[in-house]
């Protein structure tokens, strides 16, 4: 990604199965790729490497659909209260 420089990336998963060191070192690199001339994309279903990133944009997928959008804010919501509270 760093090599390539795209406007724009698609992470799946990309802290899946990591350790805590692990994903500090991705964010990093995320952190190194993301500036005013490119766009990312983070699909995941932990918050861990939230934690460790300027989030612009989150957006909750419920049943491959949008339900929620919003800011960095969501993902502490969803944290608190899950994502059952998204079906209601």
């Amino acid at each position: 990604m760093l090599v390539l420089e795209p406007q724009l990336a698609i992470l799946d998963e990309t802290d899946s199965g990591l350790d805590v060191d692990a994903v500090r070192i991705v964010a990093s690199g995320v952190q190194q790729f993301h500036t005013a001339h490119n766009s990312l994309i983070i699909i995941t279903h932990h918050s861990r490497i939230t934690e460790h990133l300027h989030i612009d944009q989150v957006h909750l997928l419920l049943e491959g659909r949008i339900v929620q959008s919003g800011g960095p804010e969501l993902v502490d919501q969803v944290e608190e209260f899950g994502f059952a509270t998204l079906e209601s």
